[in-house]
C-alpha cells in the first residue's frame, strides 16, 4: 500500500472500502450465504472458509484479508483457537477480526478478548449493525496501515539522510 497522508484525516462519510477483502469464516453455510448477501451492498471481496483449518489454509496460501468475521463454534478449530493464531503470526497479527457468534456470556467474551478478537457481533445478525462494524473495522485498519506507511516513510528519509550526512 502507498503512503496516504490524506487517508489519516478522513472521516467516516470519506471512507471506501473499495477493493477490501472479506473472509467469512462460518461452519453453517447458510450464515455464511447471509453475511455474503449482507455484504453484497459493498464495493468488497468476499471469500468464505467453513471452518478455521480452511480459513488459515487459504491465508497461508497467498489470501491477504483487510477483515475476517469468524464464527466462535467450529468443528476442527473454534474461532477463538483460529484467532490466537492469527494474532501470534507476525504476518496476520494486524488483521482486524469480528467474532460473529450466539455466545453472549461474560466468559465466552472474555475467552475472545484474550484470543485477541477486535470485536464481537451477535447472531442472530443485524443488516446495519453488520455494515457499520466493518465499515468502522475496516476505516481503522486502512489509518493503522496508513500510518505505519507514513512512519516507514519518515524512518527511510532519516536512514537516506543520515547515510548522506555521514558522508
Amino acid at each position: 500500500m502507498t503512503s496516504n497522508p490524506q487517508a489519516l484525516a478522513m472521516n467516516e462519510t470519506d471512507f471506501d472500502p473499495t477493493g477490501s477483502v472479506i473472509l467469512v469464516v462460518d461452519d453453517n453455510e447458510q450464515n455464511v450465504e447471509l453475511l455474503q448477501a449482507y455484504l453484497e451492498s459493498m464495493p468488497v471481496e468476499v471469500h468464505a472458509a467453513y471452518d478455521g483449518v480452511e480459513a488459515l489454509g487459504k491465508i497461508s496460501e497467498g489470501l491477504k484479508p483487510d477483515l475476517i468475521l469468524l464464527d466462535v463454534m467450529m468443528p476442527k478449530m473454534s474461532g477463538f483457537e483460529v484467532c490466537r493464531k492469527l494474532k501470534a503470526d507476525d504476518a496476520t497479527a494486524e488483521i482486524p477480526v469480528m467474532m460473529v457468534t450466539a455466545l453472549n456470556e461474560l466468559g465466552d467474551i472474555e475467552r475472545g478478548v484474550e484470543a485477541g478478537t477486535d470485536e464481537f457481533l451477535s447472531k442472530p445478525v443485524n443488516k446495519l449493525e453488520l455494515l457499520t462494524r466493518v465499515k468502522s473495522l475496516l476505516r481503522s485498519a486502512k489509518l493503522r496501515q496508513a500510518g505505519d506507511d507514513k512512519d516507514a516513510y519518515i524512518r527511510d528519509l532519516e536512514r537516506m539522510l543520515g547515510q548522506d550526512g555521514d558522508k
